[in-house]
């Protein structure tokens, strides 16, 4: 065995093909799998581990590599233009893959391969045989589940995905949901799957004060809904309009951070807009270009209600972040969502994807600062129980057992 992974891990190769650790979550491709790389590669690196991410070069000027922290290096490897789209980016899987490996070969090594969404999946399944090494993924989004709420991926994506649920040592889930869609949708057997839940960092994420925040931000004493995130059918902020425009309160407004995301994401703008006009809210939505991530904090607490309106979440790191501000959430009761908000405690869940179901809730919350306030403890009490420390000390028990077990025969 490798003296980097005797008597335990000491380096580790994370692969992000498609998006950044470095780049503005909320803009283009980018939003909570960034943060998931970034929180959980300095997390690692507090743990004594080496990590080295690999990510497909996305702007020219960009340096061959950028050490973030001790112990954290996100490598630039060359794989077609950098103007590429996220949809052309299968047909560059091969040429990635031969980067990361000469830059492993140059490094000496490593003792895991952990990849993550279905394009680094591929890669990692070549990488695996040509180095003979442990193949962790997670997946974030896939597509079968996609599919069963509207939003349809190319077959190419999930027969992908099934050749590399085949190949992995294991695969991560962010919870019981993304467990159970491993299982039903793509027959994972049940040992391989290992559960790893995402984290928040209350260092930057934690209750402070709101009208303080709200001077910060430029907001007056209106009520104020939150919606973060990628504009696409997706994430639903159509709905979280609709919503505004059926409150009881006329007074309260929706702010929006972030931008339009993918093939969709300038005509569902368009559809936003489109229902501003409809409904007369020109005066009610306010937009914001994506921020960086930390200086969400200030946005969560400023808010008195954050809205996520998900046709489906693997976990849901607004909604974490959110609660970690003390903000109670109404958010659809899909995926991850399940598991972070607690239903009538710290926010409330939306079974139906109906306008009018979220703006009772959020009716509820506006006109009862009592029920708003416990929520708001409740939410922040709970979310302290989701460390980035703790998910970097699962997958280093998982990284550790891989590195001495036999590699799962495809």
């Amino acid at each position: 065995m490798n003296d980097l992974c005797e008597p335990f891990v000491r380096r580790v190769a994370i692969l992000s093909l498609h998006t950044s650790p470095l780049a503005q979550p909320g803009s283009g491709d980018s939003g909570g799998m960034n943060v998931y790389v970034r929180e959980l590669a300095a997390s690692l690196a507090h743990h004594g581990v080496e990590v080295h991410v690999y990510v497909r070069r996305w702007h020219d000027d960009l340096p061959v590599e950028v050490l973030v922290e001790p112990g954290v290096r996100v490598v630039h490897i060359d794989a077609g233009s950098a103007d590429l789209t996220k949809e052309e980016l299968y047909e560059q899987v091969d040429t990635f893959a031969d980067g990361v490996v000469a830059d492993l070969e140059a490094i000496g090594g490593a003792c895991a391969l952990h990849a993550n969404y279905w394009l680094s999946g591929v890669v990692g399944h070549q990488i695996k045989h040509r180095l003979n090494l442990p193949l962790i993924t997670t997946f974030h989004t896939l597509a079968r589940v996609k599919a069963e709420t509207g939003d349809f991926e190319p077959e190419r994506r999930a027969r992908a995905e099934a050749e590399v649920i085949s190949c992995s040592e294991v695969l991560t889930a962010s919870g019981a949901a993304e467990a159970h869609w491993l299982e039903r949708l793509y027959r994972t057997p049940s040992d391989r799957i290992e559960i790893v839940t995402p984290g928040v960092k209350t260092a930057f994420f934690s209750p402070g004060n709101q009208r303080g925040a709200r001077d910060a931000v430029g907001f007056g004493d209106e009520p104020m809904l939150l919606f973060v995130g990628r504009i696409q059918p997706l994430k639903g902020v159509t709905v979280a309009v609709e919503a505004l425009a059926h409150l009881e309160d006329s007074t309260a407004k929706l702010v929006v951070v972030g931008g339009p995301s993918g093939r969709e994401g300038d005509a569902e703008l368009a559809k936003v807009h489109a229902l501003i006009e409809t409904h007369e809210l020109h005066d009610r939505v306010r937009f914001e270009k994506p921020i960086p991530h930390h200086l969400l904090s200030t946005w969560y607490r400023a808010a008195d209600v954050v809205v996520v309106p998900s046709r489906s979440e693997s976990f849901g790191l607004v909604a974490l972040e959110a609660a970690a501000c003390g903000t109670p959430v109404v958010a659809a009761a899909v995926g991850g969502l399940r598991t972070i908000v607690d239903h009538g405690r710290t926010g409330f869940q939306v079974d139906r994807r109906d306008p009018t179901v979220y703006a009772a809730y959020i009716d509820q919350l506006l006109g009862n600062s009592l029920l708003r306030t416990e929520m708001s403890v409740a939410a922040a009490v709970n979310a302290r129980t989701f460390s980035w420390k703790a998910t970097a000390e699962r997958l280093l028990e998982i990284y550790n057992r891989l590195a001495s077990s036999n590699l799962v025969d495809c």
